[in-house]
């Protein structure tokens, strides 16, 4: 045998190259990287209590009424200042058509000059009386502020609720769908095997458009609350792609509707601003009465005229014959009046919403505990005994879809219970005015 010779010439191949191999590993590295990082997203989720918090932090229509804390404040700086003294200067005889009278002489012997300070001394304690009305104002602002914010705490709740109820019910539409499919797929089965006729097989895939159906108006309705739930928190608040953590569930409450009213008329900022009204009344009707009390203008001048100087003090008042301000303190005893009728009428709106939204959580309890306590289950049964039958024949398929539908029906309208119980309990911490019940 002849050896074979091997042939040693270099051969090029860009493969090879080191160039290639770094190319080739830092586009796998980056890969990895956008792998890594696509993987590790997840979309951000909050619970009812972090959007409630959100929604007190970054409402702007929030943030908006805030201000007019900031803006009573800046009143009560304005109430509490004191008159600003008043200077006054004048020279008399001036020889203007006379120019060659100006002389030193002329100016110490034939001129007057005067220079004068003068005060307005309050009396009657008008500017302890304006500031007092002014914090009082303050103080009704601030609970009508916190008022706004149990408002808005209510809508946040009354909104994770509906988004709850869409996301529960997309997830029972998207499973019913999956397992009518499963039934459609043996029905196809049996139907090319000649087991069942081919307008029953037709009946049940028409049937399954109203599973698909279900399944688009179930994700329509959850980008809806999505949507809803965002702008009440601030558009820029949270993502585009967030979404809720938490799900529908009945927690019974305790408590006597006795206990929440009393409870209620210690935390309602409502019926506190109208408490506070009364002592804002109270204080405009001191801050008329301390306006009625005469002011004295003191003034000290001092004048130089026929080379000597002197000083003078002049004092002027009003005399209070005709004008004792005695319309505004009429009329702020009427507001008075006014305030504590506001205060007694919401003393009975509280009173009432307690009930109105106690009795709403009993009712819809009742509905809820009547699912709960065997409505679900029978509806569950007669639906996989009537699959079971009509799978070997010993139901119509009109028996069998009827309780398809009415498994479908009832577990909605349980789903829809749960959602009306929970907006209920929202309706109720709103109506007490605190997140907190027993």
């Amino acid at each position: 045998m002849r050896p074979r010779h091997r042939c040693n010439q270099p051969v090029s191949d860009s493969t090879t190259s080191p160039s290639f191999h770094f190319q080739a590993f830092a586009l796998s590295a980056l890969l990895l990287l956008l792998l890594g990082a696509g993987m590790g997203q997840t979309a951000t989720r909050i619970t009812l209590d972090e959007a409630v918090d959100l929604a007190l932090a970054k409402s702007p229509a929030l943030q908006a009424q805030r201000t007019l804390i900031l803006q009573n404040e800046a009143q009560e700086i304005t109430a509490n200042l004191r008159p600003n003294p008043t200077l006054g200067a004048d020279s008399q005889f001036v020889p203007i058509f006379s120019p060659q009278d100006f002389s030193g002489d002329y100016l110490d012997q034939a001129q007057q000059f005067d220079i004068g300070v003068g005060y307005l001394f309050e009396r009657g304690h008008k500017r302890q009386r304006r500031l007092q009305a002014a914090r009082d104002q303050t103080a009704v602002t601030k609970a009508q502020v916190a008022d706004a914010e149990r408002t808005l705490a209510f809508n946040i709740g009354q909104q994770f609720v509906s988004v709850l109820l869409a996301e529960s019910t997309l997830d029972f539409a998207s499973q019913d769908l999956k397992s009518f499919q499963q039934t459609v797929d043996i029905s196809e089965t049996q139907y090319k095997a000649g087991y069942i006729s081919e307008g029953d097989y037709l009946k049940i895939k028409l049937q399954l458009l109203q599973f698909q159906t279900d399944v688009s108006s179930a994700r329509l309705a959850k980008v809806q609350a999505l949507a809803g739930l965002r702008q009440s928190l601030g558009y820029n608040t949270v993502p585009v792609d967030f979404d809720v953590a938490g799900d529908l569930a009945f927690q019974p409450l305790k408590g006597r509707v006795e206990d929440l009213q009393i409870l209620a008329m210690r935390e309602r900022p409502d019926f506190r601003a109208s408490q506070l009204g009364v002592t804002a009344a109270q204080s405009q009707i001191q801050l008329a009465k301390a306006n009625a009390k005469v002011d004295v203008n003191g003034t000290y001048d001092v004048s130089h005229v026929a080379g000597a100087t002197s000083g003078s003090i002049f004092v002027s008042f009003d005399l209070p014959i005709f004008n004792r301000n005695q319309g505004e303190i009429a009329r702020t005893r009427y507001a008075l009046t006014q305030a504590q009728a506001q205060e007694q009428a919401a003393n009975d709106t509280v009173m009432t919403d307690v009930l109105n939204a106690y009795e709403a959580v009993g009712s819809n309890e009742q509905v809820v505990q009547l699912y709960i306590s065997g409505y679900l289950k029978e509806s569950q049964d007669s639906r996989d005994i009537s699959e079971y039958a009509y799978k070997r024949g010993a139901a119509s398929l009109l028996d069998y879809l009827d309780a398809e539908r009415s498994f479908r029906s009832v577990q909605l309208a349980y789903r829809q219970s749960l959602a009306s119980y929970m907006t209920a309990i929202e309706q109720l911490k709103e109506a007490v005015g605190t997140r907190k019940l027993p």
